[in-house]
């Protein structure tokens, strides 16, 4: 089985969840990713201060439903759990078609599908449809029951060390707060609960991995309230990984210092192994690289997505299912963030040990056949002794002479062995 099609099914066993910023659906998904890899669960108390913000109170949902005047069902919760409007709070009565409209929410522009919407901070109850179903409703008094809890409770996250031999740290985020979405919602947690795995079942890695599973914005400034210190004074890459399971082009979002060692390795990557990707700055931003790029906080964390939030139609509605996102792309992307990955942890800075030009020959690093492979490789090692100051490290190098970091790794490292290059950092 490849590793596209556990990922797969891992999202066919998380699809059906209702997830929220609170409440059981998230501790149900984290129990299920708690199989695969091992996680530690923290709860956050109702009305804990975050930074401006204060944990909400917790939301758990059983079942809605709207009835119409002959009583038929027209709106099931059961059926999709995007009918209910996100932290609905409890109702039952009978209400008139111009009330119940009140608290109906669709897309005329996108009449066939149900939209996603939220109403975290505010408390109201409604419903989500698609607006042809909408425009069906006739007159007359309609049956409400919301079955729902919205009390003090807490907020979930997750989060899991990887120890490496350093104690810097690669940040790899991820929000499990969306009910029924496929791309959006789960394509995050799964490609990262892979690559956890993958490090897992790996040797010990050069840097510290620190994964983080958490519901959007409120969940990261939880987190950042805890171990913003930590985080600063460790963390020298990172990503929110999130929109990464449709079969799309890449594309990538930079830091807001748009300059960070993930924004120069994940676009060298994209630049030697796509044809095409789209770049976005932090202008572009929308998911919790608000948080951890924020003034006072700024850490070093992009995103490597495929298609971008909002940039595909099925964005927050529930043709964002099953079928928008594969296996193969799955895979495609997790063997992509391994790739960054591994780009980072062969990051060095070297410096050049000799005056002038070395003499490869006597040290057998120059070929007494020549060929076109062999010329090729000599170029390379001596552009990379000619930029090996000190001052830039193998990406910079790589970017100066346009050369894949992979393709001059093992030449730094031969040259290292023949000691014309030494580590500096």
């Amino acid at each position: 089985m490849t590793d596209g099609t556990e990922m797969y099914r891992l999202m066919e066993r998380l699809f059906p969840i209702c997830r929220s910023i609170t409440g059981n659906g998230v501790r149900e998904s984290l129990n299920i990713i708690g199989e695969i890899i091992p996680l530690r669960i923290t709860e956050v108390p109702s009305g804990t201060g975050v930074f401006d913000w204060t944990v909400p109170d917790e939301w758990n949902i059983s079942d809605a439903w709207v009835k119409d005047p002959q009583g038929r069902k027209i709106i099931d919760f059961k059926k999709s759990n995007l009918h209910i409007l996100n932290y609905s709070e409890p109702f039952r009565g009978k209400v008139s078609l111009a009330r119940l409209q009140e608290h109906l929410y669709s897309l005329p522009d996108q009449p066939d599908v149900i939209p996603y919407i939220t109403s975290y901070y505010q408390r109201r109850w409604g419903f989500c449809l698609s607006h042809n179903d909408r425009l069906k409703l006739a007159e007359g008094e309609y049956e409400i029951m919301i079955d729902s809890t919205l009390e003090p409770g807490s907020l979930t996250f997750a989060d899991l060390i990887v120890p490496g031999k350093s104690e810097e740290e690669i940040l790899i985020s991820t929000y499990i707060c969306h009910p029924s979405m496929a791309n959006n919602e789960l394509s995050g947690p799964v490609v990262s609960t892979f690559l956890a795995k993958h490090l897992l079942d790996g040797p010990p890695p050069r840097y510290s991995y620190r994964f983080v599973f958490i519901p959007e914005t409120i969940g990261s400034l939880t987190y950042l309230s805890r171990k913003m210190e930590h985080l600063k004074d460790n963390v020298i890459a990172g990503y929110v990984v999130t929109c990464i399971g449709d079969p799309g082009r890449f594309s990538y979002l930079r830091s807001r210092g748009e300059n960070c060692l993930t924004d120069r390795v994940t676009l060298h990557v994209l630049r030697h192994s796509e044809k095409d990707f789209a770049e976005y700055s932090f202008l572009d931003r929308g998911s919790d690289e608000r948080q951890y790029c924020a003034p006072g906080i700024d850490l070093p964390i992009g995103s490597l997505m495929r298609t971008k939030y909002g940039m595909y139609p099925e964005y927050h509605t529930s043709a964002d299912n099953l079928d928008l996102v594969t296996a193969e792309a799955l895979e495609g992307s997790l063997i992509k963030y391994r790739l960054c990955l591994e780009v980072i942890e062969s990051n060095r800075t070297y410096r050049n040990t000799v005056k002038g030009e070395p003499q490869l020959g006597k040290r057998g690093l120059y070929p007494t056949l020549s060929t076109k492979k062999s010329g090729e490789e000599v170029r390379d090692m001596m552009n990379l002794l000619a930029y090996c100051d000190g001052e830039h490290d193998l990406v910079a190098v790589a970017e100066k002479i346009g050369r894949p970091v992979w393709e001059l790794v093992p030449l730094a490292k031969k040259l290292y062995e023949h000691k014309l290059l030494e580590i500096v950092a």
